[in-house]
């Protein structure tokens, strides 16, 4: 099989045969590691699918610090990801979801806005723009996104409100749904809620009623 280690991913498998491949990534100053990449990642696997946390092409020059260089290099290690979970998803015989926190889910939605391969997109903290710049909305590309695509949001995330994502998620020609995450900020952290649960489930759901 394909192996992860290419894009210096960690996967989790299922028990059985993967339903399908997911591949996820990270937000600015993160990596794979991040708690909210784990935790998704398991709950995908417990679901049946095969699950990949991979690190950004900015990661991979440096353990720590905000993304360096061009986010475009970054956009192009994203497109890489989602051909080797296409490659994957052939040999397993299964759709590819992708999708990312923040940083990494808005450079994952450009990329799937450019080339529609996946089944379904799966958006952590969609930062639709600086806290405090509600002007300097990252939306541009939404309305050339054609697939399925889940919002999971906290409702007191700075960089972006609920009502703005609802506007925003109205751009996309495609079903939508968001999971809002109430009382949570950018890192999703809920006490009450479990986050991975919700999101993976509304992704399924996406998928199946594509």
């Amino acid at each position: 099989m394909t192996s992860p280690q290419a894009i210096d991913g960690v996967a989790h498998e299922p028990s059985g045969s993967p339903a399908g491949v997911v591949v996820l990534t990270h937000g600015a100053g993160g990596d794979r590691d991040s708690p909210l990449l784990v935790a998704v990642c398991e709950e995908w696997a417990r679901r049946g699918w095969l699950a990949v946390r991979y690190n950004l092409p900015y990661r991979r020059r440096r353990p720590k610090g905000p993304p360096s260089g061009s986010a475009a290099a970054d956009q192009a290690g994203v497109a890489e990801a989602i051909a080797l979970a296409r490659t994957l998803g052939r040999e397993l015989g299964g759709p590819v979801i992708a999708g990312g926190h923040s940083y990494g889910g808005r450079l994952t939605s450009m990329a799937v806005a450019e080339d529609p391969a996946p089944a379904a997109l799966t958006l952590f903290s969609y930062p639709l723009h600086p806290p405090g710049r509600p002007d300097r909305l990252r939306t541009a590309h939404l309305g050339s996104i054609t697939v399925p695509t889940v919002f999971t949001h906290g409702s007191s995330d700075p960089f972006g409100a609920i009502e703005e994502l609802r506007s925003a998620a109205a751009l996309i020609p495609a079903p939508t749904e968001i999971v809002e995450i109430a009382g949570a900020r950018h890192d999703l952290r809920s006490k009450v809620l479990d986050v991975p649960a919700l999101a993976v489930a509304a992704a399924l759901r996406l998928c199946a009623a594509g």
